[in-house]
């Protein structure tokens, strides 16, 4: 007799499928790991493979996730990027990249908010607010994630 499947929180990344980010009814199974060294999941609706990163501003992404991490942290100290490409050995272009990608998550977690779940702006103010002042069980990546949607907010 099989045992039974772990519980998996992630849901299907594909745009195609019956099931995409849906909770319900979803078949997915860990399957491995890819080159680098990320979770590879498998989805018997629409037998395609993703991994754990997929729909993430470190999705693609050629840096180890403990570097990212820690440009992250830089970020939020509101460190310049020319520094912080020199303390981290990496291209300015690489920071500036990563700063865009973190920029356009926020904006798409902010247009989500405001337009799929019919919130007003101030009160997608007072959410960010209220998650960043819980932020002790925050990411540094996620605290700079909520001043870029608070930014953009501002500026909309």
């Amino acid at each position: 007799m099989a045992r039974p499947r772990g519980k998996i929180s992630v849901v299907c990344q594909n745009e195609n499928c019956s099931h995409y980010l849906k909770e319900t009814g979803k078949n997915i199974i860990k399957r491995g790991f890819n080159r680098a060294k990320h979770r590879q999941y498998f989805c018997f609706n629409c037998n395609q493979y993703f991994v754990e990163t997929k729909g993430t501003p470190i999705y693609q992404k050629k840096l180890k996730e403990q570097k990212i991490k820690s440009i992250c942290r830089e970020l939020v100290e509101k460190k310049g990027v020319r520094a912080i490409s020199r303390t981290h050995h990496v291209n300015k272009n690489t920071v500036s990249d990563l700063l865009d990608d973190l920029a356009n998550h926020a904006k798409q977690m902010t247009d989500y908010l405001v337009h799929d779940l019919k919130l007003e702006t101030y009160e997608v103010d007072e959410i960010l607010t209220f998650v960043k002042k819980n932020k002790k069980h925050l990411t540094a990546k996620q605290i700079y994630s909520l001043d870029q949607a608070r930014q953009q907010l501002r500026h909309a």
